[in-house]
């Protein structure tokens, strides 16, 4: 178990995490950002340390200035909350390369789930059960309609790297596929 980690988060979850960790007796390190210096989750963790400006790509997306302050202030391990830094499979590697305990996925499972068809691929090799769709390389318009027709209105066309729900569009019918398709 580690003695000390640090939240590489701000807000609720970085509260959340701490919480957890005075739970188990683990002392935390808060990071924030300009913006964030009267923040509760600065107070409410053990320490605190100032990682950059108020934009996040100034502070919280620095990782390698947030692996420094974890060496810094003795902290073991790196709890990244959610967004920022989560979902990013070089900073958990340079968690790892640096010595630190990445509180998360591995880097390989980070990077398994980064495609979302890969992933339900993956998940479907594992008997995970999945809501029915398809997730094929193949992106030819024709196979696309017919795999439409198999499921059964109304489905969902995604785009594979909208992001964030952009490039998402409900079908109700056949007849409006086409339409549909083009504009995902």
């Amino acid at each position: 178990m580690f003695n000390k980690i640090l939240i590489a988060n701000r807000g609720e979850i970085a509260c959340r995490v701490a919480a957890t960790c005075r739970r188990l007796g683990i002392r935390t390190v808060a990071v924030y950002s300009d913006a964030d210096a009267d923040a509760r989750h600065v107070a409410f963790c053990d320490e605190a340390v100032h990682i950059g400006g108020p934009a996040a790509r100034d502070s919280y997306l620095r990782a390698d200035h947030i692996i420094e302050m974890a060496r810094e202030t003795g902290a073991k391990a790196i709890h990244p909350g959610y967004g920022f830094l989560s979902e990013n499979e070089a900073f958990a590697e340079a968690c790892a390369a640096a010595g630190l305990v990445f509180i998360g996925p591995p880097a390989s499972a980070i990077n398994a789930m980064g495609s979302k068809s890969a992933a339900k691929q993956l998940m479907e090799k594992a008997a995970v059960p999945l809501v029915p769709g398809y997730h094929g390389e193949d992106q030819d318009p024709a196979l696309l309609r017919r795999e439409a027709d198999r499921i059964g209105y109304p489905v969902l066309l995604k785009a594979s790297a909208g992001g964030g729900g952009k490039g998402m569009r409900v079908v109700e019918s056949g007849d409006g596929f086409e339409a549909a398709l083009a504009s995902v």
